[in-house]
């Protein structure tokens, strides 16, 4: 027989289904026994009246022990139940009394089987989903349920998301004060008291059972999830990285992939948060080692890195100095300092990203010119190494940074090609400096008679990244120091030719400096054109430039024309450029570019409106 409808108290209620077994054990005066009065949607066929929703049969009991045990057993029976009322829930309008009292049933049926829920792999989801509709006080049960049993809960593979997305409901209902207003009203209406406790107490409780275990939590392979959502609560603060591995994977796998900075969204917390984010992040101080070493633990620290670095910055330095400290600490490679030896291992190298990456300009300038000066090119080259270094690259925000450029300020002008090939100055030209010497003096005549060094991919990441910067005066000067051969062998680099497109497609760079650092190409037109890498450069040169520009790009190529033609990439420039109509049909040819230059100063037009 379907569920009708009763009521009681002024308020109605959903009915337990008969001949399916008895109900969930609730309080007295919480449900209507299975022979309760019906109301009208009850008589005749058992349909309820048009227009009214009709709610989901509450489950069948799903364990008959006195004691919850450590496998509690969720029945299909009451499965079915739980996927009709998630159903019912996505179906029914948003607002209105209907739907509270729905959520209001379904939620105490699941906090009677929390546990079986939470540990069974289908209902674990489906509990996931439940929550996300959940006022607080109905909320607040749920936890309560589970919290004899958190350990087992926090470290089995289907409860920890559970408890991760009573976590992440957070944002949503401590911006709900007047759900929490109501809820309290009812308890009021119904006689009962209130000693269960507020969320915010519940999550300072969770926080501070967490931190009495704190490296059993970290160290385990659910456990660790519990902790670093806990951390992002705590500070008010969700990592879209997290947030997208816990939606996109519900098993360990997932937490392969490094806990990298991204679009995090801030909401307010209680001070009190805060405070105990703090309390909790002192106990990666007590067991540093741990949590360098150990590819589980070292998650969560990399998330309390990026956390604190947003609201407690002064602790997230002292973290990252013990960090650096112990690795500094331990016995010296004979390529250097033994930092480098841990740039190299997989575990703690993620934690270096993440280092790197909040650390303050100061400390990282030290930190360079402490480990990473004499070794970029090496570190480069490493499958593993190469992460952190790139990180490194991320977090400059000055071009004058390291490379022994920067004094004094005529090498400034050498910069260019020193970030390109990952070497500090006096080894890219091969100077002999002492120790404490004064830098000498940049030579002209030195800089231009060398041929430009093999360009690296994370050189020239960096050198894209900074013409990018607001104001990357200092790269285009460097770069109009170039000769054209020089300027040349970069844009035929595979991968320095990425820092001619930078050239031409960053809005920091004006046309008059675009201009100024292009025309050190005459004469080198038609040795692009025949590269692979030169050719889609020039291209793209072509694509932006005037009419004039066109002009002197087809005249340099026409007196080579043949040579194009019997090149494999040279003859796709040369038609390209319409160079065979260039050479015999001039006229045309400058009608139909000029026709090509006025339709895509009209199409800017738009796109700048």
């Amino acid at each position: 027989m379907p569920c009708g409808r009763g009521s009681f108290g002024g308020r109605t209620r959903t009915l337990v289904p008969m001949g399916l077994g008895p109900p969930s054990p609730h309080k007295a005066g919480r449900r209507f026994p299975a022979g309760g009065k019906r109301g009208r949607g009850a008589k005749g066929s058992g349909r309820p009246p048009p227009g009214r929703r009709q709610p989901p049969c509450p489950p069948p009991d799903g364990s008959s022990e006195s004691a919850i045990d450590a496998h509690p057993h969720l029945s299909s029976e009451a499965l079915g139940y739980f996927r009709r009322a998630l159903s019912a829930l996505k179906e029914a309008p948003e607002t209105g009394e209907e739907r509270e009292l729905m959520v209001h049933n379904v939620m105490k049926e699941v906090e009677a089987q929390a546990l079986a829920l939470a540990t069974n792999r289908t209902g674990s989801e489906i509990m996931q989903e439940l929550l996300g509709f959940s006022p607080p006080k109905p909320l607040c049960r749920v936890w309560a349920a589970l919290r004899s049993s958190l350990r087992f809960v926090a470290c089995h593979r289907c409860g920890v998301h559970v408890l991760q997305s009573a976590l992440l409901q957070l944002p949503r209902l401590l911006r709900s004060p007047s759900e929490k207003e109501e809820e309290d009203v009812e308890e009021e209406e119904n006689g009962k008291g209130s000693p269960l406790e507020t969320l915010e107490e519940l999550v300072l409780g969770l926080a501070s059972e967490v931190c009495d275990d704190f490296l059993f939590y970290c160290g385990d392979t659910h456990g660790s999830f519990v902790v670093r959502t806990l951390l992002q609560v705590l500070g008010g603060t969700l990592l879209e990285s997290e947030r997208a591995r816990h939606r996109g994977s519900q098993s360990p796998d997932s937490q392969k992939a490094p806990a990298r900075e991204c679009k995090p969204a801030d909401f307010e917390v209680p001070e009190t948060f805060l405070n105990r984010l703090q309390d909790l992040s002192s106990c990666f101080l007590k067991d540093i080692a741990v949590f360098i070493t150990d590819k589980i633990s070292s998650f969560c620290l990399q998330v309390a890195l990026q956390i604190l670095h947003r609201k407690r910055p002064q602790l997230c330095a002292h973290l990252c100095s013990a960090v650096i400290s112990y690795l500094s600490s331990r016995n010296s490679s004979a390529n250097g300092s033994p930092l480098l030896l841990f740039l190299r291992d997989q575990t703690s190298s993620r934690l270096l990203e993440q280092v790197l990456l909040v650390l303050e300009p100061r400390r990282l300038q030290s930190l360079f010119e402490d480990h990473f000066r004499g070794q970029l090119q090496a570190l480069a080259a490493h499958p593993i190494a190469n992460f952190p270094l790139q990180r490194l690259l991320d977090a400059i925000t000055t071009p004058e940074l390291a490379f022994h450029c920067a004094e004094p300020s005529s090498r400034q002008v050498a910069c260019v090609p020193l970030f390109a090939t990952l070497m500090a100055y006096e080894v890219y030209y091969g100077l002999l400096e002492e120790d404490g010497a004064v830098p000498a003096e940049h030579q002209v005549d030195m800089a231009m008679a060398r041929a430009l060094g093999d360009v690296t991919v994370l050189g020239s990441l960096l050198l894209q990244h900074l013409l990018h910067f607001s104001s990357p005066g200092t790269i285009l000067q460097s770069l109009g120091a170039l000769t054209g051969p020089q300027l040349l062998t970069l844009a035929q680099s595979p991968a320095g030719s990425h820092v001619l497109d930078a050239i031409l497609t960053s809005p920091s760079v004006t046309r008059k400096q675009r201009r100024r650092v292009l025309k050190t190409l005459k004469g080198q037109y038609v040795a692009l054109a025949c590269s692979r890498h030169g050719s889609r450069v020039l291209d793209a040169i072509w694509s932006g430039a005037a009419l004039g520009a066109r002009k002197e790009i087809a005249a340099e190529l026409g007196e080579r024309n043949q040579e194009l033609i019997r090149d494999p990439f040279g003859h796709h420039v040369a038609r390209n450029v319409a160079l065979t109509t260039f050479l015999k049909r001039r006229e045309a040819w400058e009608q139909q570019q000029g026709a090509v230059a006025k339709r895509r100063r009209t199409l800017n037009s738009i796109l700048e409106d």
